[in-house]
C-alpha cells in the first residue's frame, strides 16, 4: 500500500498554485489569487476524497469498515464522482460571483489536471496500449512498449492551461468563456486519450464527451451574450 493519492494530489495542488501565482503576477487572476487558491483547494480535496469514497462503494467496499483505504488507494478514484463533487463545492464557495471566480481558476484547474496526470510516475501507471512509436516506453521487466498516455494527457493539459492563461491576459475574452473553454478542453483531452488507455473505452467516455460538448455550447452561449446590445 502506498500514499499515492496524497502524492498525486500534492503534485496537482502545486501545479494549480504555480499557475495562479504566474497569473497573479500579470494581473490575470480574479481579484485575489489567495481566495481562488483556497476555494480551489477545498473543492479539490472534497472532490478527490469524495470520488475515492464513490469508487470504494462501486467496488463493493464499505468506507466506514475500511477507512484506511480512503487514503491508501488501491482501486483509484471515481472520475465522475470527483469531478462533480469538486465543481459543486467550488460553485457553492463562489456563489456570490460564480462566473468571475470560475473564470479566474480555469487555467489553474487545467494546470492541476496536468500535474495529476504527470504524477503517474508516483503510481507507476503512465503507460497505455501497446505501441511501436519511438517514444513508447516499457514497464520494468517487460519487452512490450506502450503509449505513455498519462504523459500525453499531462502535456496537452499544460499547453491548454498556458493557452487559457495567456488568452485571459491579452485577449480579454467575454465573461464565462475561459471557464467554458477549459471545460471543453478537459473533456476533449480525456476523450481523445481514452483511445490509448490500458482499458480501451473503460473510462466514462460519455462523461468526457459531455464535458467537451457542454463546454463548447457554453462558449457559444457566453460569447453570444457578450455580443448582445446592452441596455
Amino acid at each position: 500500500m502506498e500514499f499515492t493519492l496524497l502524492a498525486n494530489a500534492a503534485i496537482a495542488a502545486f501545479a494549480g498554485w504555480a499557475m495562479l501565482w504566474w497569473e497573479a503576477r500579470r494581473g490575470n487572476a480574479d481579484r485575489c489569487a489567495g481566495n481562488l487558491w483556497e476555494a480551489g483547494l477545498i473543492a479539490a480535496v472534497v472532490g478527490i476524497f469524495g470520488g475515492r469514497i464513490v469508487q470504494m462503494v462501486v467496488d463493493g467496499v464499505l468506507p466506514w469498515q475500511h477507512a484506511g483505504d480512503v487514503v491508501l488507494v488501491r482501486g483509484g478514484v471515481s472520475t465522475v464522482g470527483a469531478s462533480l463533487l469538486a465543481v459543486v463545492t467550488f460553485l457553492w464557495i463562489a456563489r456570490r460571483e460564480p462566473v468571475a471566480m470560475v473564470d479566474g481558476i480555469s487555467a489553474a484547474a487545467l494546470a492541476a489536471l496536468a500535474g495529476w496526470h504527470g504524477a503517474c510516475g508516483v503510481r507507476g501507471a503512465c503507460l497505455g496500449t501497446p505501441s511501436d512509436l519511438p517514444w513508447a516506453l516499457a514497464q520494468e521487466g517487460s519487452t512490450v512498449t506502450r503509449h505513455p498516455v498519462e504523459l500525453y494527457a499531462a502535456t496537452v493539459f499544460a499547453l491548454a492551461a498556458v493557452g487559457v492563461a495567456v488568452w485571459k491576459a491579452y485577449g480579454r475574452p467575454p465573461a464565462g468563456v475561459p471557464a467554458s473553454l477549459a471545460l471543453a478542453a478537459a473533456g476533449g483531452i480525456r476523450f481523445v486519450t481514452e483511445t490509448v488507455r490500458p482499458s480501451l473505452g473503460g473510462g466514462p467516455v460519455w462523461f468526457y464527451a459531455l464535458g467537451l460538448v457542454g463546454g463548447l455550447a457554453a462558449v457559444a452561449a457566453f460569447a453570444a451574450r457578450a455580443r448582445r446590445p446592452q441596455g
